[in-house]
């Protein structure tokens, strides 16, 4: 098989995984409840599992092992009981700025290019990327403001809201970055194999844990 073909192929089964991927999250949201929470703990489960053999795979010694699983179960415990307790639209709002943070930070990144961010921890993170995603991410929360608040015109809270979302895009690349400083640790290039052709449940939520755990606070917190 020639280069061309292995990637014809794994994009189809990186689409096909993808498809079944929304189908079984936007089905789980719809149906909302205990089908919601028990899709998100499940994922959760899995993505510690990962995480812990990411620590595992890192170092040998006892003691940071422990402060990583540690570490770890309380990173991801809080990712998922921000979205258990989130409202639904809140929850389709947070994921909508991570999926316009990575499609911003791609686009951007790759259409402009420019330095890196830390080439020694993910290569292909470049500044431009990251101004990229922010906008868009910015732009898909002031977005969902003025559907929500009916405030088409601009306004203070507008304009916070398009702040918020530009932060949370740094708060996902941060995520990102994590991840691929312990994929580098432990010496591997993905979290597991658990999704075809995507790698592992952790490498499709880490920009969305800390993003969730932060937007539990904010909604807590806000007038």
């Amino acid at each position: 098989m020639t280069q061309a073909q292995q990637k014809t192929s794994d994009l189809g089964v990186r689409t096909a995984s993808a498809v079944v991927m929304l189908a079984v999250a936007g089905t789980a949201l719809w149906l909302g409840g205990w089908w919601f929470d028990g899709f998100v703990i499940t994922i959760g489960v899995v993505c510690l599992g990962e995480f812990i053999r990411l620590v595992l795979r890192a170092t040998e010694r006892p003691a940071p092992r422990t402060v990583g699983v540690i570490s770890g179960t309380a990173y991801i415990g809080l990712a998922v009981a921000a979205l258990v307790s989130l409202p639904a639209e809140v929850v389709i709002g947070v994921l909508a700025v991570v999926i316009a943070t990575d499609t911003g930070a791609y686009f951007s990144g790759r259409t402009i290019g420019g330095p890196k961010i830390a080439p020694a921890i993910s290569p292909s993170k470049t500044w431009a990327g990251l101004a990229g995603g922010m906008l868009f991410a910015g732009l898909v929360a002031a977005g969902f403001f003025i559907s929500n608040a009916g405030e088409a015109a601009y306004s203070p809270m507008l304009a916070i809201a398009f702040l918020i979302g530009a932060l949370l895009a740094i708060v996902a690349q941060a995520g990102d970055f994590l991840e691929s400083w312990m994929k580098r640790k432990a010496g591997m290039k993905d979290s597991s194999s658990f999704i075809p052709g995507h790698g592992g449940v952790f490498d499709r939520v880490d920009g969305l844990l800390p993003v969730a755990a932060i937007s539990a606070i904010l909604w807590a917190v806000h007038p």
